[in-house]
């Protein structure tokens, strides 16, 4: 069985070399870039990538799912470029796509944060969908926290991903507000209401949910930045809707 790779980008020239170095199992390996003016295209490219670029940017669902047709293999894996394959998983799948069990394979994630791999606060083992038959799934077509939607049996593949999610608590704090405005969005497309009390017991919760019921308590220092970030996250979200809905 034949393996396409997909990737989607924009600026990631700090990961995309080592994201492409750790795939070299892969029939092929399709970068799709959305305007980088670093030298992620020129890097992919040295690195054997067949990299396309797109003229503007419609969201990560159907960026993705853009990628997606551009593959021509028998199965597809959707990577980000701030993630790595481990020889583990690189080995579960290639036995695995000789006799496939499903359509499609959820993979665990294992991520790191500061100076600290978080196997507790929600994070760990962070199983997506990401491996798939072509032809048999597509992206949700949203701008953010897009997800497979997979047809036929879902399993689940031994190993998992290294990632890099944040490069600095910068990056991380840029994410959030990004990530936040498209959430208000997509909740005020949906009629979604709140209040500013509202905006405040989301935060709360979420704080409660992810450093006492999750456990980021056991990730140290890092479990409690997360836990407040992610609380910050949500006022934010919530907060930004509250004037959509003024406006």
């Amino acid at each position: 069985m034949s393996l396409s790779v997909i990737i989607i980008t924009k600026n990631e020239e700090a990961h995309i070399g080592a994201c492409i170095d750790t795939l070299a199992f892969a029939d092929e390996i399709i970068v799709l870039d959305s305007g980088s003016t670093d030298a992620t295209c020129d890097i992919a490219a040295a690195k054997g990538a067949r990299v396309a670029r797109s003229a503007d940017w419609p969201g990560f669902g159907p960026q993705k799912n853009r990628a997606l047709d551009l593959a021509t293999c028998d199965w597809v894996l959707s990577i980000d470029a701030d993630e790595r394959v481990t020889p583990e998983l690189a080995e579960a799948m290639r036995k695995e796509l000789a006799a496939p069990r499903a359509e499609a394979y959820k993979i665990a994630r294992l991520s790191r944060f500061g100076d600290r791999w978080i196997r507790h606060s929600g994070w760990w083992p962070d199983h997506v969908l990401r491996l798939f038959r072509r032809g048999t799934a597509r992206f949700k077509d949203v701008p953010v926290h897009e997800s497979v939607i997979p047809q036929g049996r879902v399993a689940v593949l031994d190993g998992h991903f290294l990632h890099y999610p944040y490069a600095s608590l910068e990056h991380f704090i840029a994410k959030i507000n990004l990530y936040s405005s498209e959430a208000a969005r997509m909740m005020h497309a949906r009629g979604k209401k709140t209040t500013a009390l509202g905006a405040a017991g989301h935060a709360f919760w979420t704080f409660v949910r992810i450093y006492l019921l999750r456990r980021g308590f056991l990730d140290g220092k890092e479990g409690f930045i997360l836990a407040a970030m992610a609380a910050a996250g949500s006022f934010f979200r919530y907060t930004k809707l509250l004037y959509l809905n003024k406006s």
